[in-house]
Formats: structure tokens, sequence, C-alpha cells
């Protein structure tokens, strides 16, 4: 069975920098698209950010210019420093990917178990 593991939430102050980090554990194949996603209190989940095998990125427009995706294959990891924080970034943060357990599988998708990031004005 795989799991995402995430590390690196916390507390910061408004303009701060936090740097999350998820790795994949498990029986992995390979891993296609590896993101992050975050639900902040009474709203709906929402893309942050997502990077391919390859590397091709996508990043909501609320986080473009401050948050960089990145990506370690050799790791089956997924990072995302976070920069200039807003109070309104405040959510919990979930890594996501979607993997193939064995070349004969179809693609199946997990979550981590979410890290809470509180930003403070």
């Amino acid at each position: 069975q795989v799991q995402l593991v995430e590390s690196g939430g916390g507390l910061v102050h408004a303009g701060g920098s936090l740097r999350l980090s998820c790795a994949a554990s498990g029986r992995i194949f390979s891993i296609n698209v590896m993101g992050w996603y975050r639900q902040a209190p009474g709203k709906q989940r929402e893309l942050v950010a997502s990077i391919t095998t390859f590397g091709r990125i996508n990043y909501a427009d609320s986080v473009k210019g401050r948050f960089a995706i990145s990506r370690d294959n050799a790791k089956n990891a997924v990072y995302l420093q976070m920069n200039s924080l807003k109070p309104e970034d405040t959510a919990v943060y979930y890594c996501n990917a979607d993997y193939l357990g064995t070349m004969y599988d179809e693609y199946r998708e997990v979550w981590g178990q979410g890290t809470l990031v509180t930003v403070s004005s």
C-alpha cells in the first residue's frame, strides 16, 4: 500500500516562508502527477500546484509568483516552497499523487494526511 507523508507545516507571520515536503513510500512502479492541495475552514479543497514526471507545472492563480513546486523523482518526493505568505494561505495542505503499483496496473490516486499551515497577520 502506498502512503504519502507530509512535513513542514507550522505557524508563520505574514510575509514569511515555509517549505513543505512529501514523500511516497510503498510499492510504486511510477508516479505521474504529484501535487499540493489545500483546504481552509469552511471552504472546498483546491489545487495549489502540481508537477508531472517531466516537470510540467501548474499553479493556482492565487499563489503564482510566491510558491514554487519541485520534485525529486528518484526519491518519489515533492516539495512546496511558500514565500510571501498571507493570512489567506492558512489551510491544511495535502499532498496528492497518481501512481502505478506495477507496470500492469491502472493509475491510482493517494492522499497524504495533511499538514496545517497557519499564517498570522
